[in-house]
């Protein structure tokens, strides 16, 4: 039992974290698209994202490796994505600091679910059982790529009017 949740709950509660993080992040980076601030969308997407990342840590590992390591990595991009938009409210170069984070911290949770999506689903696991062979190499390629034209896109357009929502 871990939290009082069977391994199994627990699994099934970080999943649904995560696809909460990804689908409300999606529609969030689209929203920066049109210089838009979306606030609870942005602060469901901030916080289901950070749940999935320091629920990662709950799980029984072996030894501290690239799993843990994302982790790590996203817990403090998050953190800096909720110290640009919360505490310094875009002003100056937090503005980029949070754009950059924030797509960073969605692409981390995608790039996981694909390579859990090749893991646990038959079909992509049947593509490349290693996560060696090209179709992985070519899913994560593109999920790349995309992230990274977001990235760019958000940066240059995402120039919000309002001032964004100080924490309450």
């Amino acid at each position: 039992m871990i939290l009082g949740m069977s391994v199994v709950d627990l699994t099934r509660f970080h999943v649904i974290l995560s696809l909460a993080g990804i689908v409300s992040g999606i529609v969030v980076v689209l929203a920066m698209l049109r210089a838009h601030v979306l606030p609870v969308m942005t602060s469901i997407f901030l916080t289901t994202t950070m749940a999935t990342s320091v629920t990662g840590f709950l799980f029984p590992i072996a030894a501290f490796g690239p799993p843990e390591i994302v982790g790590v990595i996203s817990i403090i991009i998050l953190g800096l994505a909720m110290l640009a938009l919360y505490v310094y409210r875009l002003a100056g170069s937090w503005r980029m600091i949070y754009v950059v984070s924030a797509v960073l911290a969605l692409y981390l949770n995608v790039f996981v679910g694909v390579v859990q999506a090749f893991q646990k689903v038959p079909f992509f696991h049947a593509l490349a059982p290693t996560q060696k062979e090209a179709p992985f190499a070519i899913a994560q390629a593109a999920v790349l790529l995309v992230f990274a034209a977001l990235g760019a896109a958000a940066a240059k357009k995402f120039r919000p009017l309002g001032r964004p929502p100080a924490f309450a």
